[in-house]
């Protein structure tokens, strides 16, 4: 079987930089026709580089990494919006894309007219967009404003309706790009629902999200860029663990310098097991540490804490060091120290997180430094009795941030 889409040693420059040269009218070129057009020197920026990769026909791709790294530019060349410095692309079925908000779309024209014409657009006969229009107005929410002109819709109405058009017209290659941060939370659901149901129906979808969470679980394969470059399609887990490993697990300490004119500040970080040994994921039946190196230099009251976050931004937790020092009266100044916390097994149910090491003062309530980027630890939900909490159920329990292990009892009354 042949790839439904072959992207091949694809390259993208930009030129950036220089002095832009004002415009000259007609009567500059004519008084002067002999003066030497000096072009002002620039920059070439190599957005993708040597970019190779093959998708099969109902494949499943997500796309990340870190802003600036190229996701956008290789979507666009392969939604022919813009063509590759070098390479080529053959692509073997029609592509819808979704990168923007009204993309493909025209501001003068009113919504149903929009459908017909990007579906026109996306190859689409005029029976086929009849034979979905109704599904689409219905995903889209916009029935009551569909004779409207675009222009008159919000970001979020045009959000809809061009994800509504995209998704229901079977276009054998979908590609979205994350545009669907724009919308609510309820609408993101929907249309990861909806691109879930795309996948399962044997198109072909290339996801790009800094959503992990949603990555893994529409993607079974993905790929990774860093500075316009990737090393092709493999199996989601090994990239997210790649893509991890970029953000350095540790936050190295500011030189002797810096470090002596703060009051106090956090030196690393990391993630460890129960015998020491760095840890970049766990399996949630595993206990696993933070462990924080940070100085005090002129606080009298100091104290450690940390932030749990999911990769989504939500902040789950929040806890200081109130056993052993609740004032922090017993970290002294002019020292350093190593604070170890244990976030016991069988607490957190299986995601990407995010531990932000903080130290603040008690009296008065102050930040005094935080690790903003935090440690990233994977916590994998092997989906068997070794959870304690989950017992016999194979359910993922996908709502819940907690699947830990209480106390209970039952008597026969």
């Amino acid at each position: 079987m042949k790839p439904i889409l072959e992207v091949q040693h694809i390259s993208k420059e930009f030129l950036i930089g220089g002095e832009q040269e004002p415009y000259k009218s007609l009567r500059d070129v004519i008084s002067n026709p002999f003066k030497k057009l000096v072009q002002p020197p620039k920059q070439v920026f190599r957005a993708l580089k040597d970019v190779s990769f093959n998708v099969m026909p109902g494949d499943s791709i997500g796309i990340i990494g870190r802003n600036g790294a190229g996701k956008s530019t290789l979507l666009k060349i392969l939604s022919s919006i813009t063509p590759p410095t070098s390479g080529r692309i053959i692509s073997r079925g029609r592509i819808a894309s979704l990168l923007e908000v009204g993309t493909g779309f025209h501001p003068e024209l009113t919504g149903r007219e929009n459908v017909y014409m990007n579906g026109s657009i996306l190859g689409m006969r005029r029976h086929e967009i009849n034979k979905h229009f109704d599904d689409i107005v219905e995903f889209s929410g916009v029935a009551q404003f569909l004779d409207t002109p675009l222009k008159r819709y919000s970001s979020g109405m045009q959000l809809r309706l061009a994800f509504a058009v995209a998704a229901h017209l079977e276009p054998e290659i979908l590609v979205i790009d994350e545009v669907l941060a724009v919308g609510d939370a309820e609408f993101q659901k929907k249309c990861l629902g909806k691109m879930d149901e795309v996948s399962k129906s044997g198109r072909t979808v290339l996801f790009v999200s800094h959503n992990m969470t949603a990555v893994q679980t529409l993607c079974p394969k993905s790929l990774m860029l860093v500075n316009g470059t990737t090393n092709g399609v493999r199996a989601t887990s090994e990239i997210i663990n790649e893509y991890y490993a970029l953000s350095v697990n540790s936050k190295k300490g500011d030189d002797d310098v810096l470090r002596s004119s703060k009051r106090a500040g956090i030196i690393s970080a990391r993630i460890v097991n129960d015998t020491g040994e760095n840890v970049p994921r766990v399996f949630t039946y595993e206990d696993f540490y933070l462990e924080v190196k940070w100085f005090n230099n002129t606080c009298e009251k100091l104290n450690i804490a940390l932030e749990l976050h999911n990769y989504s931004g939500r902040a789950i937790m929040f806890s200081a060091d109130v056993n052993e020092d609740w004032d922090g009266t017993k970290k002294g100044k002019g020292k350093e120290y190593i604070s170890r916390v244990k976030l016991p097994a069988n607490w957190l149910r299986g995601d990407e997180y995010f531990i932000r090491p903080c130290l603040l003062t008690s009296d008065p309530d102050e930040l005094i430094d935080i690790m903003v980027d935090g440690v990233h630890i994977s916590v994998i939900d092997a989906a068997d009795n070794k959870t304690l909490a989950r017992g016999n159920f194979k359910e993922k329990f996908e709502p819940f941030t907690h699947l830990t292990k209480l106390e209970w009892t039952s008597q026969e009354l």
